[in-house]
Protein backbone atom coordinates (compact mmCIF):
# COMPACT_ATOMS: atom_id res chain seq x y z
CA UNK A 1 0.00 0.00 0.00
CA UNK A 2 1.53 3.30 -1.05
CA UNK A 3 0.79 6.99 -0.78
CA UNK A 4 0.38 7.14 -4.55
CA UNK A 5 -2.84 5.16 -4.35
CA UNK A 6 -5.47 6.76 -2.16
CA UNK A 7 -8.62 4.77 -1.32
CA UNK A 8 -11.83 6.62 -2.12
CA UNK A 9 -14.27 5.11 0.38
CA UNK A 10 -14.50 7.46 3.41
CA UNK A 11 -14.21 4.71 6.06
CA UNK A 12 -11.22 3.09 4.35
CA UNK A 13 -9.60 6.47 3.68
CA UNK A 14 -9.79 7.50 7.37
CA UNK A 15 -8.08 4.28 8.49
CA UNK A 16 -5.60 4.44 5.61
CA UNK A 17 -4.63 8.00 6.52
CA UNK A 18 -4.22 7.06 10.20
CA UNK A 19 -2.08 4.06 9.28
CA UNK A 20 0.07 6.17 6.93
CA UNK A 21 0.59 8.84 9.61
CA UNK A 22 1.39 6.25 12.29
CA UNK A 23 3.86 4.43 10.06
CA UNK A 24 5.60 7.66 9.02
CA UNK A 25 5.98 8.99 12.57
CA UNK A 26 6.99 5.85 14.44
CA UNK A 27 10.63 5.11 13.36
CA UNK A 28 12.22 8.30 14.73
CA UNK A 29 10.83 7.79 18.24
CA UNK A 30 12.07 4.22 18.35
CA UNK A 31 15.59 5.37 17.53
CA UNK A 32 15.64 8.01 20.26
CA UNK A 33 14.40 5.64 22.95
CA UNK A 34 17.46 3.50 22.23
CA UNK A 35 19.80 6.51 22.20
CA UNK A 36 18.36 7.86 25.46
CA UNK A 37 18.92 4.52 27.18
CA UNK A 38 22.50 4.29 25.90
CA UNK A 39 23.23 7.81 27.19
CA UNK A 40 21.64 7.03 30.55
CA UNK A 41 23.78 3.91 30.87
CA UNK A 42 26.99 5.48 29.52
CA UNK A 43 26.85 8.47 31.92
CA UNK A 44 25.93 6.43 34.98
CA UNK A 45 28.26 6.18 37.98
CA UNK A 46 29.76 2.87 36.85
CA UNK A 47 28.74 1.59 33.39
CA UNK A 48 30.85 -1.56 33.83
CA UNK A 49 29.10 -2.50 37.06
CA UNK A 50 25.80 -1.93 35.27
CA UNK A 51 26.87 -3.99 32.23
CA UNK A 52 24.12 -6.62 32.53
CA UNK A 53 21.41 -4.01 33.12
CA UNK A 54 22.73 -1.86 30.28
CA UNK A 55 22.83 -4.73 27.81
CA UNK A 56 19.35 -5.95 28.71
CA UNK A 57 17.95 -2.44 28.23
CA UNK A 58 19.81 -2.05 24.94
CA UNK A 59 18.45 -5.36 23.62
CA UNK A 60 14.88 -4.46 24.65
CA UNK A 61 14.89 -1.02 22.99
CA UNK A 62 16.75 -2.29 19.91
CA UNK A 63 14.23 -5.12 19.52
CA UNK A 64 11.27 -2.76 19.87
CA UNK A 65 12.84 -0.45 17.27
CA UNK A 66 13.38 -3.36 14.87
CA UNK A 67 9.79 -4.54 15.31
CA UNK A 68 8.53 -1.04 14.52
CA UNK A 69 10.64 -0.81 11.38
CA UNK A 70 9.72 -4.30 10.18
CA UNK A 71 5.99 -3.84 10.75
CA UNK A 72 4.96 -2.97 7.19
CA UNK A 73 1.60 -1.60 6.15
CA UNK A 74 -0.87 -4.20 4.83
CA UNK A 75 -1.34 -4.66 1.09
CA UNK A 76 -5.05 -5.28 1.60
CA UNK A 77 -6.90 -1.98 1.92
CA UNK A 78 -9.91 -3.05 3.97
CA UNK A 79 -11.16 -1.71 7.31
CA UNK A 80 -10.42 -5.05 8.98
CA UNK A 81 -6.83 -5.24 7.67
CA UNK A 82 -6.06 -1.60 8.49
CA UNK A 83 -7.59 -1.82 11.97
CA UNK A 84 -5.62 -4.99 12.64
CA UNK A 85 -2.38 -3.30 11.58
CA UNK A 86 -3.10 -0.23 13.72
CA UNK A 87 -3.89 -2.34 16.78
CA UNK A 88 -0.67 -4.33 16.37
CA UNK A 89 1.41 -1.21 15.87
CA UNK A 90 -0.11 0.51 18.87
CA UNK A 91 0.87 -2.56 20.88
CA UNK A 92 4.48 -1.86 19.90
CA UNK A 93 4.12 1.82 20.84
CA UNK A 94 2.59 0.96 24.22
CA UNK A 95 5.28 -1.67 24.86
CA UNK A 96 8.00 0.90 24.15
CA UNK A 97 6.29 3.44 26.43
CA UNK A 98 6.08 0.89 29.24
CA UNK A 99 9.71 -0.13 28.74
CA UNK A 100 10.88 3.46 29.04
CA UNK A 101 8.63 4.15 32.04
CA UNK A 102 10.12 1.17 33.87
CA UNK A 103 13.64 2.20 32.81
CA UNK A 104 13.08 5.70 34.22
CA UNK A 105 11.77 4.23 37.48
CA UNK A 106 14.83 1.94 37.70
CA UNK A 107 17.19 4.86 37.18
CA UNK A 108 15.48 6.83 39.97
CA UNK A 109 15.78 3.98 42.47
CA UNK A 110 19.21 2.55 41.55
CA UNK A 111 22.09 4.48 43.22
CA UNK A 112 24.54 3.60 40.44
CA UNK A 113 22.40 5.67 38.03
CA UNK A 114 22.48 8.81 40.23
CA UNK A 115 24.75 10.68 37.79
CA UNK A 116 22.35 10.13 34.88
CA UNK A 117 18.96 10.57 36.55
CA UNK A 118 18.61 14.00 34.93
CA UNK A 119 19.19 12.47 31.48
CA UNK A 120 16.42 9.91 32.09
CA UNK A 121 14.01 12.55 33.47
CA UNK A 122 14.62 14.96 30.58
CA UNK A 123 14.19 12.08 28.13
CA UNK A 124 10.86 11.17 29.77
CA UNK A 125 9.67 14.76 29.37
CA UNK A 126 10.82 14.81 25.74
CA UNK A 127 9.21 11.46 24.88
CA UNK A 128 5.90 12.31 26.53
CA UNK A 129 5.80 15.70 24.79
CA UNK A 130 6.59 14.16 21.40
CA UNK A 131 3.97 11.46 21.89
CA UNK A 132 1.33 14.06 22.79
CA UNK A 133 1.71 15.88 19.49
CA UNK A 134 2.76 12.99 17.25
CA UNK A 135 0.41 10.13 18.13
CA UNK A 136 -2.81 11.96 18.89
CA UNK A 137 -4.75 10.04 16.22
CA UNK A 138 -6.25 7.67 18.83
CA UNK A 139 -6.78 9.62 22.02
CA UNK A 140 -7.33 6.73 24.43
CA UNK A 141 -4.30 4.85 23.16
CA UNK A 142 -2.18 7.99 23.36
CA UNK A 143 -3.32 8.74 26.93
CA UNK A 144 -2.42 5.20 27.97
CA UNK A 145 1.01 5.47 26.31
CA UNK A 146 1.59 8.85 27.99
CA UNK A 147 0.79 7.43 31.42
CA UNK A 148 3.01 4.38 30.83
CA UNK A 149 5.95 6.67 30.01
CA UNK A 150 5.32 9.15 32.78
CA UNK A 151 3.86 7.52 35.88
CA UNK A 152 6.46 4.84 36.82
CA UNK A 153 9.23 7.43 37.14
CA UNK A 154 6.92 9.90 38.86
CA UNK A 155 5.92 7.30 41.46
CA UNK A 156 9.54 6.33 42.07
CA UNK A 157 10.41 10.00 42.66
CA UNK A 158 7.46 10.34 45.01
CA UNK A 159 8.79 7.49 47.16
CA UNK A 160 11.48 9.91 48.36
CA UNK A 161 9.09 12.83 48.78
CA UNK A 162 11.32 14.95 51.00
CA UNK A 163 14.14 14.98 48.46
CA UNK A 164 12.09 15.24 45.27
CA UNK A 165 8.79 16.97 46.12
CA UNK A 166 9.60 20.02 43.98
CA UNK A 167 10.29 18.00 40.83
CA UNK A 168 7.33 15.67 41.54
CA UNK A 169 4.93 18.63 41.75
CA UNK A 170 6.44 20.22 38.64
CA UNK A 171 6.22 16.99 36.67
CA UNK A 172 2.66 16.50 37.87
CA UNK A 173 1.62 19.92 36.59
CA UNK A 174 3.38 19.25 33.29
CA UNK A 175 1.51 15.94 32.94
CA UNK A 176 -1.79 17.78 33.35
CA UNK A 177 -0.70 20.17 30.58
CA UNK A 178 0.19 17.24 28.32
CA UNK A 179 -3.23 15.66 28.83
CA UNK A 180 -4.94 18.92 27.88
CA UNK A 181 -2.63 19.38 24.90
CA UNK A 182 -3.27 15.80 23.79
CA UNK A 183 -7.01 16.41 23.79
CA UNK A 184 -6.54 19.55 21.68
CA UNK A 185 -4.09 17.81 19.33
CA UNK A 186 -6.58 14.97 18.86
CA UNK A 187 -9.35 17.43 17.93
CA UNK A 188 -7.06 19.17 15.45
CA UNK A 189 -6.13 15.84 13.86
CA UNK A 190 -9.77 14.84 13.50
CA UNK A 191 -10.61 18.25 12.04
CA UNK A 192 -7.83 17.88 9.49
CA UNK A 193 -9.05 14.38 8.63
CA UNK A 194 -12.61 15.67 8.23
CA UNK A 195 -11.34 18.35 5.85
CA UNK A 196 -9.46 15.72 3.85
CA UNK A 197 -12.61 13.60 3.63
CA UNK A 198 -14.59 16.61 2.40
CA UNK A 199 -11.95 17.31 -0.26
CA UNK A 200 -11.99 13.64 -1.23
CA UNK A 201 -15.78 13.74 -1.56
CA UNK A 202 -15.59 16.88 -3.71
CA UNK A 203 -12.95 15.31 -5.92
CA UNK A 204 -15.10 12.18 -6.24
CA UNK A 205 -18.11 14.29 -7.23
CA UNK A 206 -16.08 16.24 -9.80
CA UNK A 207 -14.67 13.00 -11.17
CA UNK A 208 -18.16 11.55 -11.39
CA UNK A 209 -19.41 14.67 -13.19
CA UNK A 210 -16.52 14.49 -15.65
CA UNK A 211 -17.43 10.86 -16.46
CA UNK A 212 -21.22 11.20 -16.56
CA UNK A 213 -23.45 12.55 -19.30
CA UNK A 214 -25.52 15.29 -17.60
CA UNK A 215 -28.67 14.65 -19.65
CA UNK A 216 -28.98 10.86 -19.48
CA UNK A 217 -26.83 10.15 -16.38
CA UNK A 218 -25.06 7.44 -18.35
CA UNK A 219 -21.32 7.27 -18.69
CA UNK A 220 -19.93 9.68 -21.29
CA UNK A 221 -17.32 9.34 -24.02
CA UNK A 222 -14.53 10.20 -21.58
CA UNK A 223 -15.52 7.30 -19.35
CA UNK A 224 -15.73 4.99 -22.36
CA UNK A 225 -12.24 5.98 -23.53
CA UNK A 226 -10.89 5.35 -20.02
CA UNK A 227 -12.77 2.12 -19.30
CA UNK A 228 -12.75 0.34 -22.66
CA UNK A 229 -8.99 -0.46 -22.83
CA UNK A 230 -8.96 -1.55 -19.18
CA UNK A 231 -11.90 -3.93 -19.64
CA UNK A 232 -10.34 -5.28 -22.81
CA UNK A 233 -7.04 -5.94 -21.03
CA UNK A 234 -8.90 -7.72 -18.19
CA UNK A 235 -10.77 -9.86 -20.70
CA UNK A 236 -7.50 -10.85 -22.40
CA UNK A 237 -5.76 -11.62 -19.10
CA UNK A 238 -8.66 -13.72 -17.76
CA UNK A 239 -9.49 -15.32 -21.13
CA UNK A 240 -13.10 -14.12 -20.89
CA UNK A 241 -15.29 -12.69 -23.65
CA UNK A 242 -16.01 -8.97 -23.89
CA UNK A 243 -18.95 -7.85 -26.00
CA UNK A 244 -19.70 -4.35 -27.23
CA UNK A 245 -23.09 -3.04 -28.40
CA UNK A 246 -23.31 0.24 -30.32
CA UNK A 247 -26.74 1.83 -30.78
CA UNK A 248 -27.90 4.79 -32.85
CA UNK A 249 -31.43 6.25 -32.62
CA UNK A 250 -32.99 6.20 -36.08
CA UNK A 251 -33.98 9.56 -37.63
CA UNK A 252 -33.38 11.42 -34.38
CA UNK A 253 -32.84 14.71 -36.24
CA UNK A 254 -36.47 14.55 -37.37
CA UNK A 255 -37.64 14.59 -33.73
CA UNK A 256 -35.54 17.66 -33.01
CA UNK A 257 -36.71 19.43 -36.19
CA UNK A 258 -40.42 18.68 -35.80
CA UNK A 259 -40.87 18.83 -32.01
CA UNK A 260 -37.94 20.92 -30.78
CA UNK A 261 -34.78 20.22 -28.84
CA UNK A 262 -36.62 19.96 -25.51
CA UNK A 263 -38.58 17.02 -26.87
CA UNK A 264 -35.36 15.61 -28.31
CA UNK A 265 -33.73 15.77 -24.88
CA UNK A 266 -36.72 13.96 -23.38
CA UNK A 267 -36.36 11.30 -26.06
CA UNK A 268 -32.68 10.80 -25.22
CA UNK A 269 -33.47 10.54 -21.49
CA UNK A 270 -36.27 8.06 -22.18
CA UNK A 271 -33.98 6.01 -24.41
CA UNK A 272 -31.35 5.88 -21.65
CA UNK A 273 -33.94 4.80 -19.09
CA UNK A 274 -35.09 1.97 -21.33
CA UNK A 275 -31.45 0.88 -21.67
CA UNK A 276 -31.22 0.72 -17.89
CA UNK A 277 -34.39 -1.37 -17.71
CA UNK A 278 -33.21 -3.82 -20.36
CA UNK A 279 -29.49 -4.11 -19.55
CA UNK A 280 -29.79 -4.51 -15.78
CA UNK A 281 -26.71 -6.57 -14.94
CA UNK A 282 -24.30 -4.89 -12.57
CA UNK A 283 -21.41 -5.80 -14.85
CA UNK A 284 -22.83 -3.93 -17.88
CA UNK A 285 -21.62 -0.37 -18.45
CA UNK A 286 -24.10 1.89 -20.24
CA UNK A 287 -22.78 4.95 -22.07
CA UNK A 288 -23.82 7.86 -24.23
CA UNK A 289 -21.02 8.24 -26.74
CA UNK A 290 -22.31 11.47 -28.28
CA UNK A 291 -25.46 12.86 -29.85
CA UNK A 292 -27.88 10.00 -30.41
CA UNK A 293 -25.18 7.30 -30.29
CA UNK A 294 -24.99 4.98 -27.27
CA UNK A 295 -22.88 2.02 -26.24
CA UNK A 296 -22.88 -0.92 -23.83
CA UNK A 297 -19.77 -2.71 -22.59
CA UNK A 298 -20.63 -6.26 -21.53
CA UNK A 299 -17.76 -8.14 -19.82
CA UNK A 300 -17.81 -11.92 -19.57
CA UNK A 301 -20.59 -12.00 -22.19
CA UNK A 302 -20.31 -14.15 -25.35
CA UNK A 303 -21.54 -12.82 -28.67
CA UNK A 304 -24.81 -14.78 -28.79
CA UNK A 305 -25.88 -13.64 -25.32
CA UNK A 306 -25.09 -10.03 -26.21
CA UNK A 307 -27.03 -10.38 -29.46
CA UNK A 308 -30.13 -11.74 -27.67
CA UNK A 309 -30.16 -8.92 -25.11
CA UNK A 310 -29.61 -6.29 -27.80
CA UNK A 311 -32.33 -7.74 -30.01
CA UNK A 312 -34.80 -7.82 -27.10
CA UNK A 313 -34.09 -4.15 -26.54
CA UNK A 314 -34.56 -3.30 -30.23
CA UNK A 315 -37.90 -5.11 -30.38
CA UNK A 316 -39.20 -3.52 -27.17
CA UNK A 317 -38.20 -0.08 -28.45
CA UNK A 318 -40.00 -0.65 -31.75
CA UNK A 319 -43.08 -1.96 -29.95
CA UNK A 320 -43.44 0.81 -27.37
CA UNK A 321 -42.43 3.94 -29.31
CA UNK A 322 -42.03 7.34 -27.66
CA UNK A 323 -44.88 9.30 -26.08
CA UNK A 324 -44.99 13.02 -26.85
CA UNK A 325 -47.83 15.56 -26.52
CA UNK A 326 -50.52 12.89 -26.28
CA UNK A 327 -49.27 10.89 -29.24
CA UNK A 328 -46.92 7.95 -29.68
CA UNK A 329 -44.09 8.43 -32.12
CA UNK A 330 -42.22 5.52 -33.65
CA UNK A 331 -38.85 5.10 -31.98
CA UNK A 332 -36.34 2.61 -33.33
CA UNK A 333 -32.59 2.09 -33.26
CA UNK A 334 -29.88 0.52 -35.37
CA UNK A 335 -27.42 -1.72 -33.54
CA UNK A 336 -24.01 -3.18 -34.11
CA UNK A 337 -22.94 -6.06 -31.85
CA UNK A 338 -19.51 -7.64 -31.59
CA UNK A 339 -17.32 -9.71 -29.29
CA UNK A 340 -13.58 -9.22 -28.96
CA UNK A 341 -11.64 -11.69 -31.07
CA UNK A 342 -7.88 -11.99 -30.78
CA UNK A 343 -7.75 -13.29 -34.39
CA UNK A 344 -9.53 -10.24 -35.79
CA UNK A 345 -8.78 -7.41 -33.37
CA UNK A 346 -5.21 -6.26 -32.87
CA UNK A 347 -6.22 -3.43 -30.54
CA UNK A 348 -9.14 -1.79 -28.74
CA UNK A 349 -9.44 0.66 -31.63
CA UNK A 350 -9.66 -2.20 -34.12
CA UNK A 351 -12.38 -3.92 -32.09
CA UNK A 352 -14.39 -0.71 -31.81
CA UNK A 353 -14.12 -0.03 -35.55
CA UNK A 354 -15.35 -3.53 -36.36
CA UNK A 355 -18.49 -3.05 -34.23
CA UNK A 356 -18.93 0.52 -35.51
CA UNK A 357 -18.83 -0.82 -39.10
CA UNK A 358 -21.59 -3.29 -38.17
CA UNK A 359 -23.67 -0.38 -36.85
CA UNK A 360 -23.28 1.48 -40.14
CA UNK A 361 -24.21 -1.68 -42.03
CA UNK A 362 -27.45 -1.80 -40.02
CA UNK A 363 -28.19 1.83 -40.91
CA UNK A 364 -27.33 1.31 -44.57
CA UNK A 365 -29.57 -1.78 -44.74
CA UNK A 366 -32.68 0.18 -43.78
CA UNK A 367 -32.23 0.92 -40.02
CA UNK A 368 -34.23 -0.63 -37.15
CA UNK A 369 -32.08 -3.72 -37.36
CA UNK A 370 -29.13 -5.44 -35.71
CA UNK A 371 -25.94 -6.45 -37.46
CA UNK A 372 -23.24 -8.69 -36.02
CA UNK A 373 -19.66 -7.58 -36.38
Amino acid sequence: MTESYVPRQPQVFALWREAQDTRTRTPLGGIYYLIAWLLTWAFSNDPVALLATGLVGTVIFALLLALRLLHRLPDEQTPAALNRWLNHHWLLILSTALAWGMAHALVQTQPLFSNSTMIATLSTIAFSTALTFTFSMRKRHAILALLLIYLPGLFSLALDWQAHYAIVITLGFYLSYLLLALNRSHREYRSTLTLELQLLDQRERLDQLSRTDSLTQLGNRYQFNSLFPVMLANAQRQSQPLSLVLLDIDFFKRINDEFGHTCGDRCLSDFAERMRQNFRRDSDTLLRLGGEEFGILMPNTPLEQARLLAEQFRQALEREGFDVTGATLPLTASLGVGCYDTQRDSSAEGFFKRVDDALYQAKAAGRNRLELA
